[in-house]
């Protein structure tokens, strides 16, 4: 959830900005974002009320976790200590570069796909500094720094989906002139942010729009109205999404190791194939496959 749909220049994007949230325009100051949208998180000017309103929605969803959330990001979340107020990036960073090579880069929000990608294949993760208002405890249409990171920031402490996430950096900023980029995009939304992984334990969530969420953790995983479907990559890139409701389709990988080796290959004869197929609705359970249960 940190890049727009399409590529476009920078003057472009900010002509785009009220047509990107209900309220209008982007909530992020973009007033001091250098070329690559980068601002200075300023952590010391978070107000006590703000880390306080970090501290519910972290309390909660951490009661939520447990039999809801594969085992590396619950254990990777304990490691960050980012309990007690908004993190200071600074700090994480430091930890995720002697883990995994990462840093996390502060923004003011959303940010044009191909300064997303290439942010990502250079191994710098984007994260929105501001915080949403009490009254959207429960639901937030923008990604702000709570889903940012606490949804994606715990995974990149893993070492596979760490890779994995540069991998598709580098494949966004290749797929842009072959016009894969809705097909990419696709794979994101339901790896990324709403992937499931199937454990010895049963189903749990690894997508970070649901480790985040205060509802769809439990639908996602118990509800007998969405479709869980084994991933498969060319499917996923065919399945159009919503991004106004829970999700009518959830994909199931294996492990990390399979969704790093299924999205390894280069995509472009699936881009060619694709541009001659109707896509998929959200809904759709196709011939042979089979509605996986927790």
């Amino acid at each position: 959830m940190g890049a727009i749909e399409r590529s476009v220049g920078q003057e472009e994007f900010f002509n785009t900005l009220d047509d990107k949230s209900d309220g209008g325009k982007l909530r992020g100051d973009y007033s001091d974002a250098d070329a690559q949208y980068v601002v200075a998180q300023k952590w010391a000017g978070y107000t006590q009320a703000q880390h306080e309103l970090w501290r519910r929605l972290y309390d909660r969803q951490v009661r939520l976790l447990p039999g809801r959330a594969c085992e590396v990001f619950i254990d990777s979340l304990k490691k960050m200590d980012a309990a007690q107020g908004i993190p200071d990036f600074a700090h994480t960073s430091a930890q995720l570069m002697a883990a995994t090579g990462w840093t996390l880069v502060a923004v003011p929000g959303l940010v044009p796909d191909f300064t997303f990608f290439e942010h990502l294949a250079n191994r710098r993760f984007p994260v929105t500094v501001w915080l949403r208002e009490p009254e959207e405890f429960d639901y937030i249409a923008e990604p702000d720094v709570f889903h940012d990171f606490f949804g994606h920031v715990p995974l990149l402490f893993n070492p596979v989906f760490a890779d994995h996430l540069q991998e598709y950096g580098k494949g966004g900023l290749k797929a842009m002139p072959l016009d894969g980029l809705t097909n990419l995009g696709r794979l994101y939304w339901y790896t990324v942010e709403f992937g499931l992984i199937r454990t010895e334990a049963g189903l749990r969530a690894y997508g970070a729009g649901i480790l985040s969420s205060g509802g769809e953790i439990e639908y996602c995983l118990t509800s007998p109205q969405p479709r869980r479907i084994r991933f498969d990559a060319e499917r996923v890139m065919r399945t159009t999404y919503k991004i106004d409701s829970y999700q009518e389709t959830y994909f199931v990988i294996d492990s990390f190791e399979q969704l790093f080796a299924d999205t390894a290959p280069d995509f472009t004869p699936i881009y060619a194939r694709l541009k001659d197929v109707e896509a998929l609705s959200a809904n759709t359970l196709l011939i042979g496959e089979v509605n996986q249960t927790a």
